[in-house]
């Protein structure tokens, strides 16, 4: 089973402060629901999220509809309603390759579920929205280096004062991640 990465990121990547973004983008927002949310008739994706990530959502749209939202944590006691909390990102990989109707499976942050996610060999694509400038960030996206090569970047959009554009990266086949 492979997995893929969804991040919004600015040129230092930067990705959040405080447990909050650093940019209001609804188009990144409308984004990465149609993308994590989009699955074929009868299934439903899956969002693997760290306990910080999961908190930072809005208890209104938490967990987020449509899609089996999986918490990693190491607090055992972590109340997650709606959400499976599992303690790794191999737990969570075992969890969701048990669910029969699971069409696709997004990490979706943070930095350290981030970390581990780009060297797990089964990851494919990165979904990276670049966020032009430097924002005021504490968590960052760490650097796709040489496992990693741009498959595809849009057309730039502008929302909110910032300039962005959605890039795809692939894994190199033949090329292992690096530590």
């Amino acid at each position: 089973m492979t997995f893929e990465v969804v991040v919004a990121a600015d040129e230092a990547n930067g990705i959040g402060k405080a447990g909050e973004l650093p940019w209001r983008l609804p188009g990144d927002l409308a984004f990465f629901k149609h993308l994590t949310a989009t699955a074929p008739e009868g299934l439903h994706n899956a969002v693997i999220m760290g306990r910080r990530t999961w908190e930072s959502i809005p208890a209104r749209v938490r967990p987020l509809p449509g899609r089996l939202n999986v918490v990693v944590s190491r607090r055992g006691s972590l109340a997650a309603g709606g959400a499976r909390v599992v303690p790794s990102l191999e737990a969570a990989l075992s969890l969701v390759a048990q669910e029969a109707a699971v069409a696709r499976v997004f990490v979706i942050g943070g930095g350290e579920l981030y970390r581990e996610a780009l060297l797990h060999p089964a990851c494919g694509d990165v979904h990276l929205t670049r966020v032009e400038g430097i924002s005021d960030c504490d968590t960052f996206f760490p650097p796709l280096g040489e496992a990693y090569a741009l498959a595809s970047r849009s057309a730039r959009f502008d929302e909110g004062g910032h300039g962005y554009a959605f890039e795809r990266w692939s894994r190199r086949a033949s090329l292992e991640p690096r530590p």
